[in-house]
């Protein structure tokens, strides 16, 4: 019987959550308060409440204690399996189904490589040149048409500490295109897309790069190591977004939000500096501590006349004029 409570739901459907949610109880599980409501959601690409959803059946369904931080989600406590015994049949078919697997987007991680290592382990030493060499070698290169292989290519050089080289589109200088080796340091999703943080050899620093705007990868053969002082979160510092705004200097911020909007706006975890005001008639004060960017800007923008910028003065002035500008548009 399906523990999801919509039975109108397509096989198909229902698949591709099932799935979901298993990869979300490993996220959880590997990084507890890490993740978000909203960062799984830009992960897998779907709705903060339907990602709640996938929560409630987390906890009601499959009975683990799903709990919540400021700082993401996490069990209170994971069921502890027994030890199993395989005969060798069926040790080699779960090997084979864990080696399949590892091609996989979303499942090849640290801890299936561990588990396919215990079950190489199991068999005689005359089977293990055998074994590593019975699936078809894992992808080397990988376009930008293709997300999901070009992701599976980042973590692969990523778990494996191996450069890449890249053919990577610029956001500025018209969308220059140029060949460059990096050293991954670091992928994470925001939006819509996905982000790389890396050594990047050409420039001689640690870049962001949009993983969409990479046309091209290779995995080559030599190795790097990680700067043992970097930390994804001090690297982007504290601002809205993954813009870094290089030069720019936080500072407070307060908005508006009218009832409708301030409702969904106030139940989310958005920056570690955020503070929340509720008025019995709905609205709400969010007030926050960060260097204006243009990222941000465009968040605002979204909400339209559903929030007013309060303060600072610059910020008001700059909302106002883009939205007069789009207005003009429609006259």
């Amino acid at each position: 019987m399906s523990i999801f409570d919509n039975s109108d739901t397509s096989k198909a459907q229902e698949t591709r959550r099932t799935a979901r949610i298993l990869e979300i109880i490993q996220l959880i599980a590997i990084k507890p308060r890490q993740f978000r409501a909203a960062d799984l959601g830009n992960r897998f690409e779907v709705s903060t409440r339907m990602i709640k959803k996938d929560f409630e059946v987390i906890r009601h369904g499959l009975l683990l204690d799903l709990s919540s931080s400021p700082d993401g989600y996490y069990f209170e406590h994971t069921p502890h399996l027994p030890a199993l015994a395989y005969t060798f049949t069926e040790a080699l078919a779960l090997l084979q189904a864990a080696q399949v697997a590892r091609r996989i987007s979303g499942i090849d991680s640290a801890e299936l490589a561990a588990a396919v290592a215990r079950l190489e382990a199991l068999f005689p030493i005359e089977f293990q040149a055998f074994l590593h060499t019975s699936v078809e070698p894992a992808q080397k290169t990988a376009q930008r048409e293709h997300r999901q292989q070009m992701l599976r290519l980042l973590n692969r050089a990523l778990l494996e500490g191996r450069k890449l080289e890249i053919v990577y589109e610029t956001a500025s200088r018209d969308g220059a295109i140029s060949s460059r080796i990096v050293h991954p340091y670091h992928v994470m999703p925001y939006v819509r897309s996905w982000q790389l943080i890396a050594y990047c050899e050409k420039r001689q620093d640690i870049l962001m790069f949009k993983v969409d705007r990479i046309h091209k990868a290779i995995l080559l053969g030599t190795t790097f190591e990680m700067d043992e002082n970097f930390d994804p979160e001090s690297y982007i510092g504290n601002v809205w977004g993954v813009i870094r705004g290089e030069g720019l200097v936080a500072e407070e911020i307060v908005l508006l939000f009218e009832a409708d909007a301030g409702r969904w706006v106030a139940e989310e975890f958005w920056h570690n500096s955020q503070r929340v005001e509720k008025f019995d008639d709905g609205r709400v004060i969010f007030r926050l501590t960060i260097p204006v960017t243009s990222e941000f800007v465009n968040w605002l923008l979204y909400y339209g006349s559903r929030v007013e910028v309060l303060e600072p003065q610059h910020l008001r002035e700059k909302v106002g004029e883009e939205h007069t500008a789009a207005s003009l548009r429609y006259r």
